[in-house]
């Protein structure tokens, strides 16, 4: 019998999409528990102390595993469902894959999500106040400079790690989906990126992130669109 599924997630970030895609992919079936992270939550605080999102709980009962934070859910999904890989077993595509992986999760997170994100949602989500125009037009920069370094990569390649779809995919995708959300990226600026994100937006895996809203926060017209 497979074990039940349960995810702890926003559906807003990035690493919780990571693990929705990832989840998709693999067609592994699960529940979803939505978090709002800016609110003490006792139960979800109880499964992770750190109080980050994604947290997959694996089972009920004593035999209940918790894997906490992205990566531990990424490397129990690649572990318990290996097919379709979303890690390749040349080494020097996995390697890049990883690679990459960790620019989107630690780098790009900082340069770019860090300030748009928090400007344009969080401090709506926890009633802040307004935006601010300098964090903007730093995140703003960086954002294009990212761009332009993935539509680079993608001018030689198939994915964004090589031949294959990759764990390095689907980082990206969840990162961009969320600055899409919001209007902040110039498809037209980068015409390989956006071929290369409509195929990734075109996947059965892809459909519960573009039925995602916030209340009061709703998306772009195009952004459910699978050709914008």
């Amino acid at each position: 019998m497979a074990q039940s599924l349960l995810l702890h997630h926003f559906p807003l970030d990035p690493a919780s999409r990571q693990a929705r895609l990832a989840l998709g992919e693999k067609k592994l079936s699960f529940e979803e528990r939505p978090v709002r992270y800016w609110e003490f939550d006792e139960v979800f605080h109880a499964l992770s102390p750190t109080g980050r999102t994604p947290v997959l709980e694996i089972g009920k009962g004593e035999g209940r595993i918790l894997a906490c934070e992205l990566l531990a859910v990424l490397d129990w999904i690649e572990t318990q469902a290996p097919k379709p890989a979303l890690l390749s077993t040349d080494p020097a595509e996995r390697a890049e894959a990883m690679r990459l992986r960790t620019w989107f999760d630690r780098k790009f997170e900082v340069e770019v999500d860090a300030p748009i994100l928090y400007e344009r949602m969080e401090k709506r989500l926890q009633r802040l106040g307004p935006p601010e125009a300098e964090p903007l037009r730093q995140g703003r920069t960086a954002l294009k400079d990212n761009l332009t370094y993935m539509e680079g990569l993608l001018t030689r390649r198939d994915w964004l790690a090589g031949t294959t779809m990759s764990q390095a995919d689907l980082a990206a995708a969840a990162h961009l989906s969320v600055l899409d959300y919001f209007g902040e990226i110039a498809w037209r600026s980068f015409p390989h990126l956006k071929t290369w994100y409509m195929r990734l937006k075109s996947r059965p895996s892809f459909r519960s992130l573009l039925a995602d809203r916030l209340p009061g926060m709703a998306p772009v017209e195009h952004y459910a669109d699978l050709d914008f």
